[in-house]
């Protein structure tokens, strides 16, 4: 079957026509072959995965549960539903297969993929996010890699029922978003930043415009009132970028009553930091962080780097930030989870630290720690 399925494919691909079950049917006449209607049917579906979806991907892809689709080789195809990363039965047939796919994916998204300019990371329609290498960079074959957005924002409710956050935990998350008070997920990656993010974004008054800005649009939260900006790559001349620095700016004269950025990974920070000091009560971001701990100095490099100095860093920070939501995801099985909250307290030697206010065990035993009673300070008259 599969040398008919690249006949068929050929035939289609030369004379420029889609892959209706008309055009199958009529390119196995040509081919000299009758087909029962089920076949045709089941050959017309594989050629049109084939030329204008996913490929061997496309069931994997149109799991509801299914968040990461990893490909290492032709016959390595792995997949996280949530439970951590799990071997499939899907195969392609050679490494050439794997690469028609990573470039026309590539060329869908409007990126290059070939031997000069041998990887690419990319947007595809619908909000999937797609990474891809060619040998010789990847040295095992093509590698390619699919981050499925989730079709809508988790509610709380069912973050508790998933083990994500006890219930009392839910109470307080829900807090900090009715106070209006600025925070920032953080995590490693693939810990679930994005996923609370959007279930907390979603409990924010129905009245309040919420600015998203991203480098690729991954929040979906449940809101009425929602104006997502995106970041462009420049073009192969080099030209037509747009950086999540100038989209924060443009966000600042949209009138938002929360500013969110997606990820902060740049000079961006700046001016989110300084959005947070004029005005702009309860915005908020995701940024990656091993432990809350690791915060400060995190958000001290990106900023110097863009030209502030440490002391300016840190007063900045002081003013901006109250709160950390820490997220991890454990070993075995992948489970995500809130493990704390914390605050943002300045020292006497005027450094930024994080004090961790509630721990959450994974058993969901919830444990109060030194920043709580500021951390509660904060949510019922917000002083600094």
């Amino acid at each position: 079957m599969s040398d008919l399925t690249d006949a068929v494919r050929a035939r289609l691909i030369g004379a420029g026509a889609t892959p209706t079950t008309a055009q199958v049917a009529a390119a196995l006449r040509a081919e000299g072959r009758m087909l029962g209607d089920t076949e045709v049917l089941s050959l017309a579906d594989e050629v049109r995965a084939d030329l204008v979806g996913a490929g061997p991907l496309e069931p994997l892809l149109r799991d509801p549960n299914v968040t990461d689709v990893l490909v290492n080789a032709p016959g390595e195809v792995w997949v996280d539903a949530g439970d951590g990363l799990r071997l499939t039965e899907v195969r392609f047939a050679d490494e050439p297969s794997v690469r028609r796919l990573a470039q026309r994916l590539a060329a869908v998204a409007g990126r290059r993929l070939d031997d000069t300019a041998p990887y690419a990371d990319a947007r595809l329609p619908g909000g999937v996010r797609l990474h891809a290498v060619l040998p010789p960079i990847a040295s095992a074959g093509t590698a390619l890699s699919l981050r499925l957005p989730r079709r809508r924002a988790f509610t709380l409710d069912e973050l508790v029922a998933a083990g994500t956050i006890p219930a009392a935990g839910a109470v307080l998350l829900g807090g900090l978003v009715a106070a209006r008070i600025a925070f920032l997920v953080t995590g490693g990656t693939g810990s679930g930043k994005t996923t609370i993010l959007s279930s907390l974004l979603s409990l924010a008054d129905p009245g309040e415009r919420l600015i998203l800005v991203e480098d690729s649009a991954e929040l979906r939260p449940a809101h009425p009132h929602v104006v997502g900006l995106e970041s462009r790559p420049p073009n192969v001349e080099g030209a037509g970028g747009v950086t999540l620095h100038d989209l924060v700016r443009q966000a600042l004269r949209m009138r938002p009553d929360r500013l969110v950025v997606g990820e902060v990974r740049g000079g961006e920070v700046v001016d989110l930091l300084a959005a947070l000091n004029t005005g702009h009560e309860g915005g908020c971001a995701t940024i990656h962080a091993n432990t809350p701990a690791d915060v400060p100095a995190r958000l001290e490099a990106l900023a110097c780097a863009a030209g502030l100095t440490r002391d300016a860093v840190h007063s900045q920070l002081a003013a901006a930030l109250d709160v950390v939501i820490h997220l991890v995801r454990e070993p075995p099985a992948g489970r995500r989870r809130v493990s704390e909250i914390c605050v943002f307290e300045r020292g006497p030697d005027g450094l930024v630290k994080v004090i961790p206010a509630v721990l959450f065990n994974p058993d969901g035993l919830i444990t109060e720690a030194r920043g709580m009673p500021i951390l509660q300070s904060r949510l019922t008259g917000h002083p600094r």
